[in-house]
């Protein structure tokens, strides 16, 4: 499909892109209750659980919620998770502070992040934070592992607190025996849901505003076809919604209606 809808309408970018500036991020109720529970924990140096549908914004209010950090005072350390062993995880880790290495041993690894992290926390004076996304693509057995690199000093020192992000499965996962190490630390636990038709409907109305259409083209019908076809979850609006006017351009129609809504669901799962 080309870009010839953008014209039609009159779009300066390329509207409900999931490629946003921070400063055009919604800040949602949700996204606010997220970065409460993300300072909470960082105080502390526990960990918080982020979860949520697939596409309903967790990974998006992180990246809001970690631009707002001054890097005078936070070094994030954010990696995505995988299905591979704890290894992978902690070599994940110390490719962020530029450490490549090949060695198999957890010891020698562990031993490798927790330098970094007292570096940080004791002479260069910052606080370290590690952001795992898709958290729930992790094995049982690294549950087992990870609280490991969290303690110092006889775990008397919190230097790093971590934020999961993840599916809601995670939550399941973390109530497995293996697990209860690092599940007792979690202090703080948000939830990223559907949303309702109203906040549908302002969600659109921003994604128009910061792509540079000040009038709204979508029929109060329209709205509600995007808001039921994409069960409230942003990620499925946005492909509905640029699917739809890409829809009505082909019409050469100014306004986006509920069949220009159905033939932009016939074309995404």
């Amino acid at each position: 499909m080309n870009a010839a809808y953008r014209n039609f309408f009159g779009f300066s970018r390329e509207p409900f892109s999931a490629n946003l500036e921070i400063k055009n991020i919604l800040q949602t109720p949700e996204i606010e209750a997220a970065n409460d529970r993300f300072h909470y924990a960082v105080r502390l140096g526990a960990i918080a659980l982020v979860t949520g549908e697939i596409g309903a914004g967790k990974s998006t209010a992180l990246r809001w919620i970690v631009a707002q950090l001054h890097p005078s005072r936070y070094k994030t350390i954010w990696i995505t998770a995988s299905s591979g062993s704890i290894l992978e995880v902690y070599r994940q880790i110390l490719a962020e502070f530029e450490i490549n290495t090949a060695t198999s041993s957890r010891a020698t690894l562990t031993r490798m992040i927790r330098k970094q992290i007292s570096e940080l926390a004791q002479n260069r004076k910052l606080q370290p934070v590690l952001v795992i996304d898709e958290a729930s693509l992790l094995r049982l057995e690294v549950f087992a592992e990870l609280h490991t690199i969290t303690q110092f000093e006889g775990d008397s020192k919190p230097w790093l607190p971590i934020i999961l992000v993840a599916q809601n499965s995670l939550a399941d996962n973390l109530l497995h025996r293996t697990a209860i190490p690092l599940a007792s630390r979690i202090v703080a636990r948000c939830h990223f849901d559907s949303v309702v038709r109203e906040k549908m409907e302002d969600y659109l109305r921003h994604h128009l505003k910061i792509a540079g259409l000040k009038n709204n083209p979508f029929e109060e019908a329209a709205v509600t076809a995007i808001f039921q076809g994409s069960g409230g979850i942003f990620r499925k609006a946005n492909n509905l919604a640029r699917g739809s006017l890409i829809a009505a351009a082909a019409e050469q129609s100014q306004t986006v209606n509920v069949e220009h809504v159905r033939l932009a669901a016939s074309e995404i799962f």
